[in-house]
């Protein structure tokens, strides 16, 4: 399933849920209500899709520029607001799959920066549809106590239209949490993007999948 195909020419409903995809961006907007913490201590995985839930929803609602999509300042709350609780380079170097270990350092942190940018590019638009109505159901936690790689389900219910569900996938470093990976109506985003990058670089190598990422991105950065 390629998500540029369906955010260009897929209807305006479909488009709506399938930006959620996003989730490392714009779905840890969305307003938690009825959290209930299963017993769980401050540390625990569902409790830092809450933190960065209402973290960087009270940095949407305070910033109007955010809120009309402006580049700069979604890449900075993306900076500052969820990338510390996100594991990127994982994310990247599994997105690229066995290509991760061909490419040069320079390129593995090239990589990672335009695939920052390319995911925040692609679904800005998505944040201008947080409504105050839009809530986040948590559903009972399945791991083991002693768990290092787990799966935190939630429900996205919006004003109109049917509940969306998202997984977010958290891995353990020492004691903290981190997101990598989201999965959106069945669709996981490392494993769609891992065919997309696949297909770039069986044509122009690594430098090819940085360039035509950063070709796209060029102008979006340079947006006011």
């Amino acid at each position: 399933m390629n998500v540029q195909a369906l955010t260009q020419a897929a209807p305006q409903p479909l488009y709506r849920r399938f930006a959620v995809i996003c989730a490392m961006l714009v779905g840890l907007t969305l307003a938690v209500t009825g959290f209930r913490a299963h017993a769980q201590d401050a540390d625990a995985p569902e409790a830092l899709v809450q933190k960065l839930t209402n973290d960087v929803l009270a940095a949407i609602k305070s910033d109007s520029a955010i809120q009309s999509g402006n580049p700069q300042r979604l890449l900075q709350l993306v900076d500052e607001k969820i990338l510390p609780y996100t594991n990127f380079e994982k994310t990247t170097r599994l997105a690229a799959g066995r290509y991760w270990r061909q490419a040069t350092p320079e390129q593995q942190k090239a990589l990672v920066k335009e695939f920052r940018t390319t995911l925040v590019r692609t679904y800005s638009g998505a944040v201008s549809s947080v409504k105050q109505q839009t809530s986040i159901e948590m559903k009972p936690a399945r791991r083991e106590a002693n768990a290092t790689d787990t799966v935190v389900r939630t429900l996205i219910k919006q004003p109109n239209g049917d509940p969306i569900p998202v997984d977010y996938r958290l891995e353990k470093a020492g004691t903290a949490w981190k997101v990598y990976d989201v999965n959106v109506l069945g669709v996981w985003l490392i494993e769609n993007y891992r065919n997309q990058f696949s297909q770039e670089i069986t044509k122009g190598g690594v430098d090819g999948l940085i360039k035509s990422l950063a070709d796209r991105n060029r102008s979006f950065e340079g947006a006011k």
